[in-house]
């Protein structure tokens, strides 16, 4: 075994202790993990600030100087006698040093090492500090710089670029400073720089002008200049990315070659009497997703295909219609939704389309009666039933089909991979059905190529003809009148009102308080009988949280007081207002969801997000973005960019499945475009990776690092 996979206690300037800290905070258990462990910025130190020039609004500043004087400070910042023979340690309380160049002088403070330090920087001894100057009392300071030896010329360390790592303050209590672990890089390097091997093929390596590896982790951590840190950064981010989707294009590869899928030929009758009975057009964007889902049909092997579309644009009629595509051909088709009212919903509108065609159609709930439920299971066993929408109650085990063709699950996010393989099992040959899955939680491209990356993906990007964009305004809560006085003018017009509260499960109770405070000034400003307020939220039982949206939903109330709980699935088109209480406290995929709610007739809707006027800068610039678009792909983007793609709220992800040493999916979406491609290039010429010029990459994938959790797959 080489000394990359040594244990990292047995680097020089580590032992014992600092291994048990860098495993434990940082995940570093060998030298070639150190080695993996990047700098996320660099401070250029080539550059010695004379010190007249220094002010407190400079960055990280380096200054060479002679020491002038030394101070010991006690209590109350009593001078301590520096005569006396033997100083009180324990009384010093902070050391004060002036240091000069030839055009000024400033102080060096520390509060630490003092002793250590003292004995080190004795008047007229020259040293380099580093550190972040601040102005104090009129002099210019710098409170615990590092302090260095002025390197000769040309020596190692002098580089224009010093790199700064992630740290965490037990690894600066433990000693494991900044200063530290570049000196711990350094010795991983000088130990092991020659047993770095090469993980791409020379042919990948000449095609994409990437340097070479060893190149690059030298150059990562100590750049020999700018451009030189650029070419390593650039190497190390399109491997992780190249390799990251090779790996899931081989996934995808081996599935569509050997899973074998229910051949779906023709187009029949059904639905071609659904299709000639819409009363509108479908977009070109619906179009084009049927031929993609039919194209898969015919190939002979398992459709797995995601669809993403906004709220509104039209998932639901792709997915009936793609069902008739089952059903002509001899099967049957189930969606499958994450609450009853979205259930209910969905039943209504395809018992709808389904009507011309003849074809039965059933729901299976939670609250379906024991009657309902013998002959569903009945309709679905021999047959007549042609389409069923259901909850969870779909997958429990006495649900059986004759030949299910088609899985469409909605919302997917909000299903368990176990919930989901279920459905699957529901054919006994073993062959398993197509398998649609469909989201409006518009997920960033980038994060789509990762997270589904060996899934096909199809987007609907356009809206239905007559639907127009939903204005959102701003509004501070002190303002709350005007909103209430906006929202009796809608009423007055005929529309109707939602009104939503967040929903935060660390405080439910505050939150449920919240609400219930909200509903009685909404009572207080909408009194009875002039107005109707129905309220509705996740500690009702299911019997009247369903009376209350029906009641909204029938137009029997003006205005819904809920919480997040009417994010998906209540579609009421006559509802022309979403009105979001501390809108500050949602992210911006909630915030489009629930925006999504209205704009869903001909006439002109609105978004009104109040906020605490004391809201913060980061949450004001989210708010403002809402209000500037209703592109929920650029949404999705930024919302990305400013919290981390691990924590996208609406696609409820716990974090990526793998972990990036140094790429980024929020900024370097044209460099994985340009990986993914190569990795697709380098398949299509040699899908098994079996020539023997493709050995480093299979052995890299083989290493389990590019292991992928599996998003896309429902078994």
């Amino acid at each position: 075994m080489g000394e990359l996979q040594s244990s990292i206690q047995y680097l020089s300037g580590v032992g014992p202790k600092r291994a048990a800290l860098l495993k434990a905070e940082l995940g570093i258990e060998t030298i070639e993990d150190l080695l993996h462990f990047y700098p996320f910025r660099y401070i250029d130190r080539s550059r010695i600030t004379p010190i007249a020039e220094v002010s407190s609004d400079l960055a990280y500043i380096q200054v060479q100087g002679s020491v002038v004087s030394r101070t010991l400070y006690g209590a109350n910042s009593q001078v301590i006698d520096q005569g006396q023979a033997t100083v009180r340690w324990n009384a010093v309380k902070r050391l004060s040093v002036i240091v000069q160049d030839a055009s000024g002088s400033m102080e060096m403070v520390f509060f630490k090492g003092i002793k250590w330090n003292y004995a080190r920087l004795v008047p007229g001894s020259t040293f380099v500090f580093f550190g972040k100057p601040s102005d104090f009392n009129g002099r210019m300071n710098i409170v615990h710089p590092e302090v260095d030896a002025p390197l000769p010329p040309g020596a190692p360390g002098n580089g224009t670029l010093t790199g700064v790592y992630p740290s965490t303050e037990k690894l600066k209590n433990g000693g494991v400073t900044g200063k530290v672990m570049c000196k711990l890089e350094s010795a991983a390097l000088a130990l092991c720089a020659n047993e770095i091997k090469e993980t791409l093929p020379d042919y990948i390596i000449r095609e994409n002008a990437l340097c070479s590896r060893a190149y690059a982790i030298k150059n990562i951590h100590f750049p020999a200049d700018g451009y030189a840190l650029e070419k390593a950064t650039r190497r190390l981010k399109w491997e992780e990315l190249f390799f990251l989707q090779l790996s899931l294009l081989k996934q995808k590869y081996i599935r569509s070659r050997f899973a074998a899928g229910l051949p779906l030929t023709k187009v029949g009758q059904a639905f071609n009497s659904c299709y000639d009975s819409l009363p509108y057009e479908l977009t070109g964007a619906q179009k084009r997703v049927i031929k993609e889902i039919f194209t898969d049909f015919r190939s002979g092997h398992q459709m797995n295909r995601l669809l993403q579309g906004d709220v509104g644009s039209g998932k639901t009629m792709v997915a009936v219609l793609s069902a008739l595509l089952a059903i002509d051909n001899g099967y049957q088709a189930c969606m499958m939704a994450p609450t009853e009212v979205l259930t209910r919903q969905h039943y209504a509108n395809i018992c709808k389309y389904l009507a011309p065609t003849g074809i039965k159609c059933a729901m299976l709930t939670g609250s379906s009666t024991a009657r309902e439920r013998r002959e569903i299971h009945a309709g679905l066993e021999d047959g007549s039933i042609g389409f069923i929408v259901g909850t969870h109650a779909l997958i429990e085990d006495n649900v059986e089909f004759r030949n299910l063709g088609l899985a469409v699950i909605d919302e997917q996010h909000r299903f368990g991979v176990d919930q989901r393989a279920r459905l699957w099992s529901k054919r006994k040959d073993g062959v398993p059905p197509h398998v649609l899955v469909m989201t409006a939680t518009p997920i960033p491209r980038t994060l789509a190529m990762t997270l589904y990356g060996d899934l096909d993906v199809s987007v609907i990007d356009e809206l239905p003809p007559g639907r127009k964009p939903v204005k959102t305004y701003l509004v501070p809560d002190n303002k709350k009148v005007k909103v209430y006085n906006f929202m009796r003018r809608q009423i007055e017009a005929g529309r109707q009102v939602f009104v939503v509260y967040p929903l935060i499960f660390e405080s439910e109770k505050i939150d449920l308080n919240n609400l219930e405070m909200g509903y009685e000034e909404i009572l207080k400003y909408f009194p009875m009988p002039d107005y109707k307020v129905a309220i509705v939220h996740g500690q009702q039982t299911n019997e009247v949280k369903n009376f209350n949206m029906a009641a909204f939903a029938e137009g029997r109330a003006n205005i819904l007081v809920s919480t997040t709980v009417i994010e998906v699935g209540v579609d009421v088109p006559n509802a022309s207002v979403m009105v979001i209480e501390s809108s500050q406290r949602f992210g911006l995929s909630q915030l489009h969801q629930l925006r999504g709610r209205v704009g869903r007739g001909a006439d002109e809707s609105y978004c009104v997000l109040v906020y605490d006027f004391k809201t913060g800068k980061d949450a004001r610039s989210r708010l403002e973005l809402m209000a500037r678009t209703n592109d929920g792909f650029e949404i999705a983007e930024e919302d990305m960019k400013m919290r981390g793609p691990g924590d996208l709220e609406g696609t409820q992800q716990s974090g990526l499945p793998i972990s990036l040493n140094i790429a980024s999916l929020a900024r370097d979406g044209m460099l994985l475009g340009d990986a993914r491609a190569y990795a697709g290039h380098v398949l299509a010429a040699d899908p098994g990776l079996e020539q023997p010029v493709n050995a480093p990459l299979l052995r890299e994938l083989r290493k389990g690092k590019y292991d992928i959790k599996d998003y896309s797959k429902i078994s």
